[in-house]
């Protein structure tokens, strides 16, 4: 599967316009061959303040979000929880705010990584690209 990991926030400005383009993603392009895989935090801003179970609640209700939701965590500085510091190893790339996004292909290489200000739409055909590849490579196999 291609993931997009992305930390999130309820009450950050980029929160709108990111869940509904996550979402819509998730739909087009999920859940066989694809999944946003999205990290609350509330490092930045203080813009995640719920606890995982209103934030889960929130995001499917406001957003319809039907892709996985994990546990509120710290994305960056010496709390980063390991799969965000392999994020940020392999980038180079740290989380500066919310709604940083990490493209990481089927055998976990991490492919590429955009802060807050790239829209999900701008990154929709890097994403789109991977799963193509896995779509072919699956029908050669047939």
């Amino acid at each position: 599967q291609v993931s997009l990991v992305v930390n999130v926030a309820s009450e950050c400005g980029y929160t709108d316009s990111h869940y509904k383009a996550l979402q819509q993603l998730q739909r087009d392009l999920g859940p066989y061959h694809f999944n946003v895989l999205a990290f609350p935090c509330n490092q930045f801003g203080q813009q995640e303040p719920d606890t995982n179970k209103e934030i889960e609640s929130f995001v499917r209700k406001t957003y319809g979000a039907s892709f996985p939701m994990f546990s509120k965590i710290t994305v960056s500085g010496a709390g980063a929880i390991p799969a965000f510091k392999y994020l940020i190893a392999s980038t180079g790339e740290e989380p500066t705010w919310n709604f940083w996004k990490y493209l990481v292909d089927p055998n976990g290489k991490v492919v590429k990584a955009w802060d807050s200000t790239v829209s999900v739409e701008e990154i929709r055909p890097y994403v789109t690209e991977l799963v193509r590849k896995i779509i072919l490579k699956k029908k050669d196999e047939l």
